[in-house]
């Protein structure tokens, strides 16, 4: 595993006071069923370093787990090399980049909300926006601290459209993913039917296919999403002379790592 590289994507897409990313650690606060917790990720000797605090020590499994999906920890990591490694366009990838992971995510609301504020404006942009919303609609994580939770569905959903740092009708989406997962009819957990929620993000307003397959690739760790119309993706798949009109079925089932190494190959 190309630990550092996965640790890197999460750090440049940390939201300022939810997430940190200082001396190759990342650290974010989690909502646990439990309370709040802290999740401290990093490198060390042939394994991840993981340090949790917790409210309620019963969350430990509950919050490892999402910590382990966060990082991809249980990639079949040699089927994706066979499948990948035997492509003309993808093979050099691999070998450039081995190891290299698809980041999922520890709460999947919150991956929708980000794909829908990171729409067509930088990372860092994105980033601010975030932040400002967390600041403003999200809870303190512990008393005396600077950790800022995410907010919750049932606490997005109330919120003004106007205090929402965004074009009207982009806060219209954010406040619609709210409402819908606040009411359970979207879930957006790995676990899910993923065919019926991806239809379900579709027919919200402001939901097109490139932000519910983003979502289902992070949110709902579906591991052969292949973001085809996604600028950097096409940019990367031009230079190197690979048409993805046909959607390359033969990457499949593991279209998420092709879309994260054409991504990587990009920088």
């Amino acid at each position: 595993m190309d630990l550092g590289a996965t640790l890197a994507f999460l750090g440049r897409r940390a939201i300022p006071g939810v997430e940190t990313y200082e001396a190759d650690c990342y650290t974010r606060v989690v909502r646990a069923p439990g309370g709040p917790a802290r999740i401290s990720l990093s490198a060390a000797e042939e394994a991840v370093a993981c340090r949790v605090e917790l409210t309620d020590p019963s969350d430990l499994v509950d919050v490892t787990s999402r910590a382990r999906g966060l990082l991809d920890l249980d990639a079949d990591q040699p089927a994706i090399e066979a499948r990948l490694g035997a492509d003309p366009v993808l093979g050099p990838l691999l070998a450039m980049r081995p190891g290299l992971r698809s980041p999922g995510a520890v709460d999947g609301f919150e991956m929708a909300i980000r794909a829908v504020v990171g729409q067509q404006i930088s990372v860092s942009g994105a980033r601010t926006l975030l932040g400002r919303i967390a600041a403003e609609h999200g809870s303190h994580a512990f008393d005396g601290d600077a950790g800022q939770l995410f907010p919750s569905p049932a606490q997005l959903a109330v919120a003004d459209p106007a205090s929402l740092p965004m074009p009207r009708s982009r806060a219209g989406t954010v406040l619609a993913i709210a409402a819908a997962c606040a009411s359970g009819a979207l879930s957006l957990d790995p676990d899910v039917d993923r065919r019926r929620e991806h239809a379900a993000l579709l027919a919200l307003p402001g939901i097109g296919p490139w932000t519910a397959d983003y979502i289902r690739m992070r949110a709902m760790g579906d591991r052969d999403v292949l973001l085809a119309t996604d600028l950097g993706v096409r940019r990367s798949a031009d230079r190197l002379g690979v048409d993805l009109a046909d959607g390359r079925p033969e990457w499949s089932p593991w279209r998420s790592y092709a879309t994260h190494h054409l991504w990587a190959a990009g920088h």
